[in-house]
């Protein structure tokens, strides 16, 4: 079977969320011992770290200024030869029109939850080719039961037609990591929480602030680390209203490298967020032996199960008990969290979504 894949989302310097999705999906697929052959479609030549060509994976580059996966991808999978077997979206974007089978992969419907979150034009283009897509593809994937839930109940999709996949993390990579130079060059000192994250609304940051205030362990810093997003001004704001820009530190995008250290020296990683679609940075925190406390809520409880610390995110109160519940049960829950990680691969990952794909088969 010939397989098309749009790799746009992995092919990214700055990868979160979908694009780390994306990304470890087409590696584990590359790998993937199968009969299959993939033409992976991009808007501009793969980056030095994609999966590189084989015999049989091929990237197809087809430049194309706005409107691509609108009006070029249908175009090429019209009339271009080979014509694939099936058409892959590792995202909630399926080509407009295509002449073989689509499967998208959606990660979460948050933004039909928090439209003010958004502007008019970024939330109807998000809502109307999220439906577009959803509507018009073959099979679904989704990345947890909880979205899976509110894909049936959003779009009316028959059960059979969306299966959930897990998301996976590289264990090689993501492990117990004390290099202290990491924290160096990002200027953190010990003892210190960490959240890892985009900075907007659903992930809660102003509540986990208010939360870090009410710490009796005056020595501990908070590390907010990750790329602004939207509507981040409050988290600043908060901080400068509580006197605390001595204890909480801000270092934007973390690259990929520093991460497995700075998780591993953290005392608690903490995700907690109003809306999850999955949580990666939970694997990847868990795997690195740090405790993890997570909101009880969407699909976190799936990521953590028996390793996590649970939190209602709407109240900073429990959020504060949730860290200093974490912090005197370190040992315990870095070994829980070490055996949930295991239960996650991406290599589990592509053998399932190989299965979705072989099943929709013209």
């Amino acid at each position: 079977m010939l397989i098309g894949i749009d790799g746009n989302e992995a092919n990214i310097t700055h990868r979160v969320g979908v694009n780390q999705y994306a990304f470890g999906l087409l590696h584990a697929l590359s790998s993937l011992k199968s009969n299959h052959s993939f033409i992976i479609y991009l808007k501009a030549p793969a980056l030095p770290d994609m999966p590189p060509e084989t015999t049989g994976w091929q990237y197809r580059i087809i430049p194309f200024p706005k409107l691509w996966t609108q009006t070029r991808l249908p175009w090429d999978l019209f009339f271009h030869q080979p014509r694939p077997d099936v058409f892959f979206s590792p995202s909630h974007y399926a080509p407009r029109w295509s002449p073989v089978p689509t499967v998208i992969s959606i990660m979460d419907l948050g933004f039909l939850q928090s439209p003010e979150q958004f502007t008019s034009k970024d939330f109807n283009q998000l809502k109307n080719w999220t439906a577009y897509s959803a509507n018009r593809a073959t099979k679904i994937i989704t990345i947890s039961e909880f979205t899976k839930k509110d894909v049936l109940t959003t779009y009316h999709r028959l059960p059979e037609d969306v299966t959930v996949t897990y998301p996976g993390y590289d264990p090689e990579f993501y492990k117990s990591t004390p290099d202290v130079n990491v924290l160096k060059r990002l200027h953190i000192t010990k003892p210190y929480v960490l959240f890892l994250g985009s900075l907007k609304p659903s992930k809660n940051v102003e509540g986990l602030i208010s939360a870090f205030n009410n710490l009796q362990d005056k020595r501990l810093k908070l590390v907010i680390a990750g790329k602004k997003a939207w509507l981040y001004d409050k988290i600043f704001s908060l901080v400068q209203d509580l006197k605390l820009s001595d204890r909480i530190i801000f270092t934007g995008f973390v690259p990929d490298a520093d991460v497995p250290a700075l998780m591993s020296l953290a005392e608690v990683f903490i995700l907690p967020s109003f809306y999850e679609g999955f949580g990666i940075p939970v694997l990847e925190a868990m795997s690195c032996k740090t405790p993890v406390v997570v909101s009880r809520i969407a699909s976190l409880p799936e990521v953590a199960g028996p390793a996590g610390v649970y939190v209602n995110p709407v109240k900073p109160d429990s959020i504060t008990e949730g860290i200093q519940k974490a912090l005197k049960n370190k040992d315990k829950l870095s070994k829980l969290g070490l055996i949930q990680a295991k239960k996650f691969s991406w290599d589990k990952t592509a053998g399932q979504t190989i299965k979705v794909l072989q099943s929709v088969k013209m």
